[in-house]
């Protein structure tokens, strides 16, 4: 049974993890942090991205966890709905689009793993130092927290370890800097009343100052709560340079502010941002799409292989669908090497569309088309965007994305 060495205990790396092990490949997942726990923030699942999982029998964890999305509506900075898009299987996809804790569906992959490929099979601490290929395998050397160096043999390497990417780093060292776009992301989470109809995550603004709020958590519905999840979005001259990307707790919420004009029917987002305990900073930045990902046994997954900017909702998805591609190629081809080569063939020219699409904007074009129009708060919609342009963006980005309803 060929053996796979998974660098990263993400998102992409479990999932990847467990779509290797139901297509014969046995797997472990090795992670830097000593311990995992589930940190982070809402994101959200796509239709096609649910379809990995759920072909990996975890639809019914999904459901136990995350809220299946309604629909994403965006706004004016005044309430106007220009478009309301609809998600899911009412919508016309084959699965729903779940708004999740980041952190809690990397706990629900987890315990997948640790249930279905042993306790062994997750690694923690181990921090990968580099790696060495010959014609037969590959050897992965790591530092475990005491200091101590230790080789593991495998068939191949997938480098599923995030935007900070050890093996993408080995793998090109010569890349360039990553790419800012200017914008700064405000994050933070807070449980509350419900809002709209609890199923329903909306975009507004434009490019300069966004917001974007949604529910992420089944648990606290069934209890008539909502854990709300929000994004604020501020472009700055000069924001933090994305060599210094991280999510920490800055303590500042001057950002507030430039929000004081927004007017949302359903929900007070300046209460909504006042009342949260930990906000989160970090820039909006991506990388240029590459011209390959790996070399022999080797090959890159998720956001180390194609990070991009947190627009569409593709981040976790893109990282999923990876996985999903990755063990099937691997479980069709004759050899380790072209399986990850048709698997690069398939998913790089894919990955790197939504890559650029998120760079303009992707299909929150809407909220700037719109914008660019608004005059007030007393403006009428139908003077704003037409249904025909709204429907020309989404269908585009859908297509670039990978997630088409049945029909189109």
């Amino acid at each position: 049974m060929k053996h796979a060495l998974v660098i990263g205990g993400g998102i992409g790396g479990l999932a990847a993890a467990l779509a290797l092990h139901a297509n014969g490949i046995r797997a472990t997942v090795f992670e830097a942090v000593a311990a995992l726990r589930p940190l982070g923030v809402g994101i959200n699942l796509l239709p096609h991205g649910a379809r990995v999982l759920y072909g990996l029998g975890l639809g019914d964890a999904l459901d136990r966890s995350g809220i299946r999305t309604r629909a994403i509506e965006y706004r004016t900075r005044y309430g106007h709905l220009i478009a309301s898009d609809p998600r899911g299987i009412e919508a016309g996809f084959e699965h729903p689009q779940y708004s999740i804790h980041r952190g809690h569906l990397q706990m629900l992959l987890l315990d997948a793993v640790r249930e279905r490929l042993g306790e062994e099979a997750v690694q923690t601490g181990m921090r990968l130092e580099t790696f060495e290929q010959t014609c037969g395998g590959v050897t992965a050397r790591f530092r475990t927290p005491s200091g101590e160096t230790i080789k593991v043999g495998g068939d191949l390497l997938v480098g599923a370890d995030g935007f900070h990417s050890r093996v993408r780093s080995i793998l090109h060292p010569d890349e360039g800097p990553a790419h800012a776009e200017g914008m700064m992301m405000f994050r933070g989470a807070v449980e509350r009343e419900p809002f709209g109809d609890g199923r329903t995550m909306f975009i507004a603004g434009n490019h300069d100052v966004k917001f974007v709020c949604y529910p992420i958590s089944e648990k606290a519905r069934r209890r008539g709560r909502s854990l709300v999840n929000w994004v604020a979005e501020v472009r700055h001259d000069r924001p933090r340079p994305a060599t210094e990307a991280g999510w920490a707790d800055r303590g500042d919420r001057d950002f507030i502010s430039a929000f004081s004009e927004f007017r949302m029917p359903d929900i007070d987002i300046v209460e909504l941002m006042s009342s949260t305990e930990t906000v989160l900073e970090y820039p909006m930045i991506d990388r240029d799409p590459l011209g390959h990902w790996g070399r022999g046994r080797a090959t890159l997954l998720g956001d180390a292989a194609h990070p991009m900017y947190p627009i569409g909702a593709n981040g976790a998805s893109q990282a999923i669908i990876d996985a999903g591609a990755l063990a099937a190629h691997l479980g069709e081809a004759v050899s380790v090497d072209e399986g990850l080569a048709t698997y690069e063939a398939d998913r790089l020219p894919r990955t790197s569309g939504v890559v650029l699409a998120n760079r303009q904007a992707g299909p929150e074009q809407v909220l700037d088309i719109a914008d660019a129009r608004l005059t007030g708060p007393d403006d009428a919609l139908e003077d704003l965007i037409a249904p025909h342009e709204v429907e020309a963006v989404a269908s585009r980005y859908r297509q670039v994305a990978g997630f088409t309803r049945r029909a189109e």
